[in-house]
Formats: C-alpha cells, sequence, structure tokens
C-alpha cells in the first residue's frame, strides 16, 4: 500500500515535469494533470498563456522594425540620390550661373540634413531595442526648458506658419534628467509641428492642480482615427500610413516619450476631439517644488 501510494505521487510529480516542455509549445492544447496535482494545472496553462503572448509581440515587434528598417533604407537612398546629383551638376558646369548654384547647394544641404536625421532614426532603434534608458537626475526648471524649446522652435513655426502661445508657471524645480525629459518634450513638439493645420497656434501648458503638476501640449489638426489613437504611443508604430519622406520618423518619437516620463514616475495621455489633438503629462507633486510668479 506505501508502494502504491508513493507511485501514485511520484507519476503525478512526473507528469508535472513532462508538462514542464508543454509550456513552450506555442500551441493551443490545455496542459491537463493529474487529480493529485491538479493545482498546478491552472498556473502551467497561466505561464503558457503569458509566453504565446510575449512571443507573439516579439515577433509583431520584430516585423515592424524590419519593415521599417527597409522603408528607412529606401528612405535613405532618396536624398542620397539628389545629393549626389546635384554636387555632380555643381562640379561638371563650370560656368553655372550664381543663383542657380545657391539653388543647387540649398537643396544639396536640405538633402544632407534628411540624411542625418534619418540616420540618428537608425541608432534610435538599436538603442531603444538594447537597454532601458539611464536617467542622470538634477535640479532642473521646468519652466524655464519649455520656454527655451518653445525660443528654439520660433524658426521652424514660421516656416510651417504656425504660431505658438506659451502659458507656465514663472518656476518649478524638478528633480530629473533635463536632457531625457528636453528629448521627451522635443518629440512632442515636433509631432505636433509636422501634424498641425497651416495658420494655427500650437499651445503650451504648464500648471498646477491639487497635488499635480500638468504639462500639455496641443494642436489643430485632422481627428485621429480611434484605432490609430490606440497605438499612437506603440514602439515603431507610424500614423502616417503615406509615410511622407519630409516627416516619416522611425515609429518611436512617441514610444521614447512615454518611456522618458514614465521613469520619472509620470504618466502621459492623449485626447483627440474635432478640433485639436493633446498631450497630457501628469506629475505627482510630491516630487516637484514649485514657485508661482
Amino acid at each position: 500500500m506505501v508502494y502504491k501510494f508513493i507511485s501514485k505521487y511520484v507519476n503525478a510529480i512526473s507528469e508535472v515535469y513532462f508538462a514542464l516542455d508543454k509550456i513552450l509549445k506555442a500551441d493551443n492544447q490545455v496542459i491537463k494533470l493529474p487529480s493529485e496535482v491538479s493545482i498546478f494545472s491552472d498556473k502551467l496553462n497561466e505561464i503558457k498563456s503569458d509566453y504565446i503572448v510575449a512571443k507573439k509581440e516579439q515577433q509583431e515587434s520584430e516585423d515592424k522594425k524590419n519593415d521599417l528598417i527597409m522603408y528607412m533604407a529606401h528612405d535613405l537612398k532618396n536624398p542620397l540620390t539628389s545629393i549626389i546629383g546635384y554636387l555632380t551638376l555643381l562640379n561638371d558646369e563650370k560656368n553655372i550661373r550664381k543663383k542657380t548654384q545657391d539653388k543647387y547647394i540649398k537643396i544639396a544641404l536640405d538633402k544632407a540634413l534628411r540624411v542625418e536625421e534619418l540616420t540618428n532614426q537608425f541608432f534610435d532603434i538599436t538603442r531603444y531595442n538594447l537597454h532601458s534608458m539611464p536617467l542622470n537626475k538634477t535640479d532642473i526648471n521646468l519652466s524655464y526648458l519649455l520656454k527655451q524649446l518653445d525660443d528654439e522652435y520660433y524658426p521652424i513655426y514660421k516656416k510651417h506658419q504656425l504660431k505658438s502661445k506659451l502659458s507656465v508657471l514663472d518656476k518649478v524645480i524638478f528633480n530629473a534628467d533635463g536632457d531625457k525629459l528636453a528629448r521627451a518634450f522635443d518629440n512632442l513638439l515636433k509631432n505636433a509641428i509636422n501634424y498641425s493645420i497651416k495658420n494655427t497656434t500650437i499651445y503650451i501648458s504648464l500648471l498646477e492642480k491639487d497635488d499635480k503638476i500638468l504639462i500639455s501640449f496641443k494642436n489643430k489638426g485632422e481627428k485621429i482615427p480611434e484605432y490609430k489613437l490606440n497605438k499612437i504611443f506603440e514602439k515603431f508604430y507610424r500614423g502616417d500610413d503615406s509615410r511622407k519622406s519630409s516627416t516619416g520618423g522611425a515609429g518611436l518619437g512617441l514610444a521614447i516619450t512615454k518611456e522618458i516620463i514614465e521613469l520619472h514616475n509620470g504618466a502621459i495621455t492623449v485626447k483627440n476631439d474635432d478640433e485639436f489633438i493633446e498631450f497630457n503629462i501628469e506629475f505627482k507633486k510630491y516630487v516637484l517644488k514649485s514657485i508661482k510668479s
């Protein structure tokens, strides 16, 4: 009787051991165990389900990444072809008019800057997947950071026929990584510029409400479909189906922005009505010190 009792449970444990191999099989087969160890069945099936979902998400991410590398390689080829073409004309035509020469140089420079931008996006893809971003925190003035960013973008506003309206507190001291936050805000502002309707205003605000600090970037643009809005923070997702070479990015800007905000114990959300697209950032007040003007 003792032998039968022990054998029964040894066999049941062996079933659990062999069931572990089934976890790594990406199929819909449910793991079933003897009644003596049935308590493990639900847990093993849960682990298997999580594994299948994670594996699927990883594959989808890799597919998106590979597609983007292909798209960006194509986008790199176009400006490089133009650069070579215009520099060849400048080299071959010795008696070219000054006005035409300046035009060709300007086009080649614009295309070269686009190549630099795309190259930086390639580095972003690599960095985003290799490791999470470390933070180097110091006390920074959030108000000054936003004012500085807004000033730097003045020529770009003008080029895109846009204006900005900045509404911030006089001074908000935040213990954070200034470079990382500047990058997050820069991504949001670039997004607002690229998708704003001409002759409209981009609104940037920083305020306190209850126990929170709120930052928002709001622009007037075409309504974003709900299915795109739900994916807007996903890495490698690009909402611009046409992939315009002038605005097309790696699909990492908003994903990196979200990661930076969350690394600072904050949250970012987006909302869109028939008129405005608005990104809202929220930090808990207890990690911030603010002084009103």
